[in-house]
């Protein structure tokens, strides 16, 4: 399937028969978000979600990360511009990740390549050839030392960013795989696909360790949270789960009342909150401890395709595509439109916010086929 049609995910629904009742919503009246809400603090020493049989002590230790980029400016004057415009790519463009050091971006598309970039000039640095169907999404390794990619063709490649070779490839799901992160610790990955599993992989031995039976759907996103010990799932039989990474426990799920399909989820960085994205024109921001959703942001179009989701450097805007070919950035306090960006031609599926500086990349599909990598930097 060509990632026209993967990212293409209306359909109809069958319904929620294993959800927990949501809470009922607060849309931004809870009380107020600051950036100590969104970001780790020193003093957390462990998840915020424990399953109640399982100690504290035995949570694994937190490890505090980079600071994050400081900055005066408030959302309320964001002024992103076009700083590169970059093409390569013959199909739709599926994915877009910066490195975790901040000096490339990895691209994915329909045309089974991966193509790496230098975000000192915009230029192409290499391009990735293995997959032999399209290809969905893209994830670096914390050391910037290896790249996953996940295909139609039902495999993950795992790359070698130093030599461009495929350093292994891992097969056990049974239809497209759709989505893929890598552990903070780079010893585990997870993929979640068609066939409605989450699998966990031993990254060294290129082995699966656990397949979770995670949705009733085929699955549309995954990720570890900062530290490694939570993984979030999401999919288009519209619940959102989070999952002890070293049992493979459910400790939550999220559901929405009016449930509509999940198309993308991001942790916030002290892994707080998550933010999904949904196919009825909404983005929502939980509250993982409380399990209620306490905002909720509109204005953008997204009915059809799973559309990415990201949180601004810093933790002041969401930020998302588009189907009108725009993309919207809201305050992530009062929900409110800060700024919308202009130029690409085409559905805007593939959105990412750079580690540290004011960068934002997008891609778009078939219409467009080009990636533009935006700034606010001074």
């Amino acid at each position: 399937m060509d990632v026209d049609d993967t990212r293409d995910t209306k359909q109809e629904h069958n319904g929620i028969q294993d959800a927990i009742p949501s809470s009922p919503q607060v849309n931004g009246t809870n009380g107020v978000l600051t950036s100590s809400d969104i970001y780790p603090v020193a003093s957390s020493s462990h998840s915020p979600i424990v399953p109640e049989q399982i100690p504290l002590t035995e949570q694994k230790p937190y490890v505090d990360p980079e600071p994050v980029y400081e900055s005066t400016r408030t959302p309320q004057n964001t002024q992103y511009k076009t700083k590169y415009i970059m093409s390569g790519h013959k199909r739709s463009i599926s994915s877009v990740k910066f490195s975790p050091n901040g000096a490339m971006l990895a691209s994915c598309s329909a045309d089974k390549l991966v193509k790496l970039w230098d975000l000192e000039n915009g230029e192409l640095l290499a391009t990735l050839e293995g997959h032999t169907e399209g290809i969905s999404d893209v994830a670096w390794s914390n050391d910037c030392e290896y790249l996953a990619s996940a295909s139609d063709d039902k495999t993950i490649h795992i790359w070698s960013v130093e030599s461009r070779e495929i350093a292994k490839v891992l097969k056990g799901h049974t239809n497209f795989v759709f989505c893929v992160d890598f552990n903070p610790q780079g010893n585990m990955l997870v993929s979640g696909g068609y066939d409605e599993t989450v699998r966990i992989w031993d990254v060294a031995r290129g082995k699966p360790l656990r397949t979770l039976p995670a949705h009733s759907d085929p699955v549309t996103a995954v990720l570890f949270n900062y530290d490694g010990t939570l993984i979030a799932s999401c999919a288009m039989d519209g619940l959102i789960r989070i999952w002890d990474s070293d049992s493979g426990q459910c400790l939550k799920t999220l559901a929405d009342d009016d449930n509509p399909i999940c198309s993308h989820i991001k942790f916030s960085p002290n892994s707080k909150y998550i933010l999904v994205s949904t196919q009825d024109s909404t983005i929502r921001l939980w509250n993982t401890q409380t399990s209620r959703c306490v905002k909720t942001y509109t204005g953008h179009a997204n009915r059809t395709y799973s559309l990415f989701c990201d949180f601004s450097p810093g933790g002041g805007c969401v930020v998302s595509g588009s189907e009108d070919g725009k993309i919207f950035m809201w305050d992530v306090q009062n929900r409110q439109i800060v700024q919308t960006l202009e130029g690409h031609r085409d559905v805007v599926i593939a959105i990412a916010c750079h580690p540290t500086r004011h960068l934002i990349a997008s891609a778009a599909m078939e219409k467009d086929l080009t990636i533009r990598v935006w700034t606010d930097d001074v």
